[in-house]
């Protein structure tokens, strides 16, 4: 039987043109990732990825243009017999952002750490500057094709 986990991700960017990745460590891996995560039963990837900024950045956004969804085969890094289908829209802040903005890779904090050890993950947020905007600032296959798709088109 076909697994499929569909996630739906945002590429926004502020009026300095940087862009917002989020870093997570999750099941002692480190991850550079565009803010978003899993559509849920019942809900239209749009408004996944509004609730995706709201949960991960504590922001109100826009959805804006259809930027790419998979074309290739991408196997889940974390369930093995699930085929990842991911779709990526420009997002676009409503309001200023109040979650604090890390500046450097993998910031966390004492109060994150200690979300840890309960939940196995933590994230945090930052801006990558648009000339150091590239497919190496993420880690995920599919994320590193938009950042190539994003720098090459705007």
């Amino acid at each position: 039987m076909s697994k499929f986990n569909v996630r739906v991700y945002g590429i926004l960017l502020n009026e300095n043109k940087q862009v917002l990745v989020s870093d997570e460590y999750i099941r002692g891996s480190y991850y550079t990732k565009f803010p978003g995560g899993g559509l849920e039963f019942g809900e239209g990837t749009r408004d996944c990825l509004q609730r995706e900024f709201k949960e991960e950045v504590n922001l109100d956004v826009r959805i804006g243009e259809h930027i790419y969804t998979t074309d290739i085969f991408q196997m889940s890094a974390f369930t093995p017999d699930h085929q990842i289908i991911a779709i990526y829209y420009f997002a676009h802040a409503l309001e200023p952002i109040t979650a604090p903005i890390k500046t450097t890779e993998f910031d966390f904090d004492e109060a994150q750490m200690a979300i840890y050890e309960q939940t196995r993950q933590i994230e945090t947020v930052r801006f990558i500057d648009w000339e150091n905007f590239k497919p190496e600032a993420v880690t995920l296959p599919i994320d590193k094709i938009v950042a190539a798709l994003v720098k090459e088109k705007y």
